[in-house]
């Protein structure tokens, strides 16, 4: 027996018993001791209010005659949260352990009926990184970076950052204040203001081998950090109109710094303005193919001549 559907079963054991003892836990599910206090203090973390009994004959009874945790799941519910556990699978997300047993005391609240049904789901849904051979529903093998827990640790508590980068065979320090810290294209990157340099730059948190707070007496005010960005910011060079097709696409995709603004209540048209660097090959392929991703339902009225260009020749392609 697995250890989660262990402990589901003996929720409902102690549930319906006023009084139990470890003893009896050992003999009806046949595990030692060691496993069974464990498994007692797994339960007890999920809310269930045991109370032990000091003594040689000592044991466990459930507080007030309490029932199981009064939090309950839908059907739909469950198979919501389980879908969106498959879904993340193999994204280096931070806090792998804490998923792992949230989906643990999940699976212990639930019904065998709905379990069931997980298991199924299982079976037949793919998600990109998930193994079809793999029964396990609590598989979450992918691990982070090691530096990412560390660096939303800190940064919860300060923005101004000392970071040690490792550059080819050479290690620097950058001082910088986060910006943002997302998640594009399977990579963790740092968007911050180097305060050295006094520009924004992008950074792998793949790149980092230790992070610390930057000093106080060192550091430059938010204000004028966010002076120098405007004087730097990028002058915009794509604008289109989008229709409710285009705009459905691009809620499904779109570039991490492209935004959309919505000119009339329903939200049927839409005005994009973005800036594209043109002198960046990848890029200028990446928003071409965005492009024909968003459909006919566009109207265009600025764009790049690169971009041009290549759309006019993708296009040709495609109608010989």
């Amino acid at each position: 027996m697995k250890k989660v559907e262990r402990i589901n079963i003996i929720m409902r054991y102690i549930n319906n018993r006023a009084h139990f003892t470890i003893s009896e836990i050992m003999r009806e599910f046949n595990i030692s001791r060691s496993t069974a206090l464990r498994d007692i203090r797994e339960i007890e973390a999920m809310g269930l209010p045991l109370v032990a009994e000091v003594g040689r004959d000592g044991g466990y009874f459930v507080m007030n005659n309490s029932v199981l945790p009064t939090v309950r799941f839908t059907d739909n519910e469950i198979k919501a949260l389980f879908i969106a556990f498959m879904a993340t699978r193999n994204q280096q997300l931070p806090y792998l352990k804490s998923r792992q047993s949230l989906a643990e005391k999940l699976l212990g609240l639930i019904s065998e009926n709905q379990q069931d049904d997980l298991v199924l789901l299982n079976q037949i849904l793919l998600f990109e990184g998930t193994n079809p051979h793999n029964p396990d529903l609590l598989d979450l093998s992918d691990l982070p970076h090691p530096m990412l827990e560390k660096l939303i640790q800190i940064l919860l508590l300060d923005s101004y950052l000392l970071l040690s980068i490792q550059e080819e065979k050479e290690i620097k320090s950058c001082p910088i204040v986060l910006l943002h810290l997302y998640r594009e294209k399977s990579l963790w990157l740092i968007e911050g203001f180097d305060l050295e340099e006094e520009k924004r730059r992008i950074i792998p948190v793949d790149n980092i081998i230790d992070v610390q707070p930057y000093p106080a007496k060192k550091r430059v005010s938010k204000k004028k950090i966010l002076e120098k960005l405007s004087q730097q910011e990028e002058v915009i060079n794509l604008v289109l109109e989008l229709g409710p097709k285009a705009i459905a696409q691009f809620k499904k995709y779109h570039p991490l710094k492209a935004s959309i603004s919505y000119t009339n209540p329903y939200q049927t048209t839409a005005v994009l303005k973005t800036f594209i660097n043109v002198h960046h090959s990848e890029e200028l392929a990446e928003i071409t193919n965005w492009l024909l991703f968003l459909g006919e339902d566009i109207q265009i009225r600025e764009i790049p001549e690169e971009i041009w260009g290549g759309l006019q020749e993708r296009l040709n392609s495609y109608c010989p």
